[in-house]
């Protein structure tokens, strides 16, 4: 029996125009099927700020706002205060979140802001030119350290999660991988729990996405997803940090 599927009412009909491999469109797949399946689409604000991540008001049927760079938490910070009864989510890459927008996201945590994070990580800085980003594993190339990354000259890559960990504000905390089917039901769980505890009015809860870049990595889709598994996964845990409603 051929199995058709069907898109989720929360994304536009417009083809995802990401790069061959990308798992950007997982993501959003994910986060529009937890939106319908929570009937939450008439009530939901996304916040998409600089970098891959900028395109997503294309492809989410439903009000988005644009942020300076790194300054999505911020935006949705003012969305929800000013719109209580609205759902707030922010879409974020890791060259976003982690670096220009770290203080954003530290203190949006730290004040519980009632607000969903989805912060895709892929190692690098995607849509600019594969720049060397937070993220960045050690001796891994990018464009600008095309000789690996060197920890004594530039520090180690940022573990977000773990670092959000360590604030007494933040209700719901997991790292979850987009790297195989498998993955991608278990993500799909984390993202939906996400939503749920958003639209209960829990608190601030983050779910860290690990995702290819296959175009600046320099690598076929398929070996991309070998790479990620193998070098990311072990220094970004898979795994829930953190989740009040099961305490």
């Amino acid at each position: 029996m051929q199995v058709i599927a069907t898109r989720p009412k929360s994304l536009t009909d417009l083809q995802f125009t990401y790069c061959p491999g990308c798992l950007h469109g997982v993501a959003h797949r994910l986060i529009a099927e937890a939106i319908d399946e929570l009937e939450i689409q008439d009530t939901t604000t996304g916040v998409a700020p600089v970098g891959c991540s900028v395109f997503a008001y294309k492809f989410f049927d439903m009000d988005m706002a644009e942020a300076a760079h790194g300054r999505a938490p911020a935006v949705a910070t003012g969305i929800k205060r000013a719109r209580p009864n609205m759902q707030v989510f922010t879409y974020q890459g890791d060259g976003d979140l982690a670096a220009i927008g770290t203080a954003e996201i530290v203190h949006a945590a730290n004040r519980g802001e009632h607000i969903s994070v989805f912060f895709v990580n892929n190692a690098i800085y995607g849509m600019t030119g594969g720049q060397m980003a937070p993220t960045t594993l050690p001796e891994m190339k990018t464009s600008t350290s095309p000789y690996g990354r060197k920890t004594d000259d530039v520090g180690f890559p940022i573990q977000v999660c773990e670092l959000l960990n360590t604030l007494q504000a933040p209700y719901y905390i997991e790292r979850v991988s987009l790297l195989s089917p498998a993955d991608i039901l278990k993500a799909k769980k984390a993202v939906k729990k996400a939503l749920t505890y958003n639209k209960e009015g829990r608190g601030f809860t983050i779910v860290e996405l690990l995702s290819t870049c296959p175009t600046n990595w320099g690598m076929t889709a398929i070996d991309s997803l070998k790479w990620a598994k193998e070098k990311m996964v072990p220094y970004f845990p898979i795994g829930k940090l953190r989740d009040r409603g099961e305490e």
